[in-house]
């Protein structure tokens, strides 16, 4: 039987501000990426997250960013390599505090917004993300983009690697993801969302952008809580899923 991850990325908040209907998801989720305070998120927030993320079960992972709370941790910044692995290292710590006070742990990373598009090809912003990692919990596991410099070197380093898909987001004839502010970039209907996943999970292919077929074979499918009705269209996809044969189940 076919199985995968569902994450989705979550506490992304700001003080009195909520994003994501963080409760709501952790009822559909397997894997929860709790946004760490550089994109968005504080302390309260992730303490309220892995609170709630550990009584449903559902696996804590730090979403790691540039320090970008203006810009949602999505415009492109030129960070000194040992400053990113400092930063990188500082945001798991921080999270991983909350998520043993509520009887978890951070069980893996995954980068956010510009930080994740850049891995997939800068070579020296991946290293130093690895080395963050590697400085704060050499065994934890990295999610990123099939093919990405991040996973390489991740996987060179002895961490553990897991492959990610987007359902909801166009890809390339290269399999990378088309920038945000390309038309078509994001994917809204919510029917076409759901057959993606299928096809993902399945088959391990989906429809570029330009409308050919590429092959996308991962682990884990993200599922973006700061849509209008992300909470629906997670629990379609998961009904979708689960009726398709496909064992929803977290990878870590």
């Amino acid at each position: 039987m076919a199985s995968i991850d569902l994450n989705a990325d979550l506490g992304e908040g700001f003080g009195r501000w909520r994003l994501t209907d963080d409760e709501q998801l952790l009822s559909v989720v397997t894997s929860a990426n709790v946004a760490c305070g550089f994109h968005a998120g504080d302390a309260a927030t992730m303490r309220r997250v892995c609170e709630l993320a550990a009584e449903r079960g559902v696996r804590i992972g730090a979403q790691v960013s540039y320090r970008d709370l203006a810009g949602f941790g999505r415009r492109a910044m030129d960070v000194p390599s040992a400053e990113l692995t400092a930063e990188v290292a500082y945001q798991i710590g921080a999270l991983e505090v909350f998520a043993r006070a509520a009887g978890s742990r951070v069980s893996y990373v995954k980068p956010h917004g510009a930080l994740y598009n850049r891995v997939v090809h800068d070579e020296e912003q991946a290293g130093a993300v690895v080395a963050g990692v590697l400085l704060a919990d050499p065994a934890l596991p990295v999610l990123g983009l099939p093919g990405s410099r991040l996973l390489k070197l991740a996987g060179q380093a002895g961490l553990p690697t897991v492959t990610e898909a987007f359902a909801d987001r166009a890809y390339t004839d290269q399999g990378t993801l088309v920038p945000r502010d390309r038309d078509g970039a994001v994917v809204t209907d919510p029917q076409a969302v759901v057959a993606r996943s299928v096809d993902l999970a399945l088959r391990g292919t989906v429809t570029a952008l330009s409308g050919s077929r590429i092959e996308v074979r991962a682990r884990s499918l993200c599922l973006h809580g700061d849509t209008p009705g992300a909470v629906d269209l997670a629990r379609r996809v998961r009904e979708r899923l689960e009726a398709s044969g496909v064992r929803v189940e977290a990878f870590v």
